[in-house]
């Protein structure tokens, strides 16, 4: 069951990302098809896309702006996919850590990793592995087709580890002096 899982989730993942018609989708249902994140409303496909799909869609927040080290309302598919693949140019892998039940709800643990080995939106590369964890529940339909999928996750485990190094820009010092209680700290 669990490599039948792998399979599932790793297609799913290549369509979400690299496919731009609905139609070509061998995994979704892309008329019942919904994604939510971490609770929030679930989106139909043409919502994803709206937000600018993949990565966009995965990294949805609530901070304030000035807060944002990724901000997906101003990041495209395209810019938003140059970021992540320039800061892992060897790939940020999904490994399936635990599968908890299988179809038609699928529940699992998983891990994403990679080696920041390239700059990421003006942060310098590190060289080391970033990695975060969470979990995830996919529910298939009668024909196997994935008609709902909801993710929980802290993206900030992901986003801390990319921004780590030092910043290109003022955007560290604009931060760190907005807390009312430290600004006076000295």
């Amino acid at each position: 069951m669990e490599e039948k899982v792998q399979n599932l989730v790793k297609t799913w993942e290549m369509e979400m990302f690299h496919k731009l018609d609905f139609s070509d989708y061998k995994t979704v249902d892309p008329d019942k098809y919904r994604f939510s994140l971490n609770g929030r409303k679930a989106l139909s496909l043409q919502e994803k896309w709206k937000l600018g799909g993949g990565y966009n869609s995965l990294l949805q927040t609530s901070l304030p702006e000035k807060f944002r080290c990724f901000n997906p309302a101003e990041e495209t598919v395209d810019t938003a996919h140059r970021a992540f693949t320039t800061a892992f140019p060897r790939g940020f892998a999904l490994e399936i850590l635990e599968v908890f039940s299988g179809p038609p709800v699928i529940v699992y643990k998983f891990r994403h990793w990679g080696f920041m080995e390239g700059p990421f939106k003006g942060n310098p590369p590190t060289g080391e592995m970033v990695e975060f964890f969470g979990m995830s529940i996919f529910q298939l339909d009668e024909h196997s087709k994935v008609v709902r999928v909801e993710f929980f996750y802290d993206r900030g485990e992901l986003l801390g580890a990319l921004v780590k190094g030092s910043a290109s820009d003022d955007r560290v010092a604009d931060i760190s002096s907005s807390c009312p209680i430290l600004r006076n700290t000295g």
